[in-house]
């Protein structure tokens, strides 16, 4: 813990130091990061184990099940999707009634542009666990990605009022009401802020509604941390979201350096890394997309 301690100090001293520099939209340099998660000796011995345990033939179905996906998640928390995604269908060939691993299907679907396979994923999820808020929530986020804003606004909508002492649901609500009225949104996003408790993702919130600068909600948020897989964790889901402020005010240039900080922890098991490739992707298909357009408005210009 000690070389710990050491690194939020210096993180204090960084950012005590950007923000001796000016306002409110002055850049970090360098920014505050934490020591990318590497595969743990622990990890890798239950993955050998649990493989070890697979290869016997004295084993009931129901473990059998159940290995596949121990072995799927430690799998996934190591960022082997495709493994991961391979031991949840021998999961579900044995025992197809587990509302977890359609779950992370679903998020995985939403990740790779799947949506329709998604939605169906986190539908199966609902049925066999009503109470599953991660499968409300991860559901209206693939609706959103699917440009079926109305139906993701309805259901996220429902799932904030649920638990509107939830910063991360009020987050996801604001990102979508963006994509049909901005002002109505950073309004209502004001009033759950006025709401909020003193949970350290509210943080974020007043960053999104820059009440608080990059800086201040980046120091905020480390203080904090315990511990460096904390400081992880929390680093990807603030740089996620201020990534996505950036995104939503134009400035792709930022937007972009900032899902790849969020992508640099390496917590891969985060909805926040994950949705980080299908954000980039989506800016880079989009900024494409409009040179294609400059390009051929130029050429029809020299005609």
């Amino acid at each position: 813990m000690k070389w710990f301690s050491v690194l939020i100090a210096g993180l204090v001293l960084i950012m005590s130091g950007c923000s001796s520099m000016g306002g409110k939209d002055k850049e970090w340099a360098p920014p505050p990061m934490a020591v990318p998660l590497q595969p743990t000796i622990q990890q890798e011995v239950q993955i050998a184990r649990t493989s070890q345990l697979l290869l016997r033939n004295d084993i009931t179905d129901e473990q059998r099940a159940e290995l596949h996906f121990q072995r799927g998640v430690y799998y996934d928390s190591l960022g082997l999707r495709e493994l991961a995604r391979y031991d949840f269908n021998q999961s579900l060939s044995i025992n197809p009634a587990q509302a977890e691993i359609f779950n992370l299907l679903g998020v995985y679907f939403t990740q790779i542009g799947q949506y329709d396979a998604a939605y169906e994923a986190f539908d199966s999820t609902l049925e066999l666990d009503p109470s599953n808020h991660y499968a409300e929530r991860n559901r209206a986020i693939a609706l959103y990605y699917g440009d079926r804003i109305d139906l993701s606004l309805h259901e996220m909508t429902q799932h904030y009022n649920d638990n509107p002492n939830d910063p991360f649901s009020a987050l996801w609500l604001y990102i979508i009401e963006m994509k049909s009225n901005q002002t109505d949104a950073l309004a209502k996003l004001e009033q759950r802020y006025a709401k909020k408790d003193d949970q350290w993702g509210w943080a974020l919130v007043a960053m999104m509604l820059n009440k608080i600068s990059n800086d201040e909600a980046i120091l905020e948020v480390a203080s904090g941390a315990k511990d460096n897989l904390m400081l992880a964790e929390r680093l990807t889901e603030t740089y996620f979201y201020m990534a996505k402020r950036y995104q939503l005010a134009g400035q792709y240039n930022e937007a972009v350096s900032l899902y790849k900080l969020s992508l640099s922890f390496n917590v891969y098991e985060y909805v926040e890394h994950r949705y980080a490739f299908l954000e980039l992707g989506r800016i880079f298909s989009d900024l494409r997309a409009e040179r294609q357009e400059q390009l051929k408005e130029s050429e029809q210009g020299k005609e």
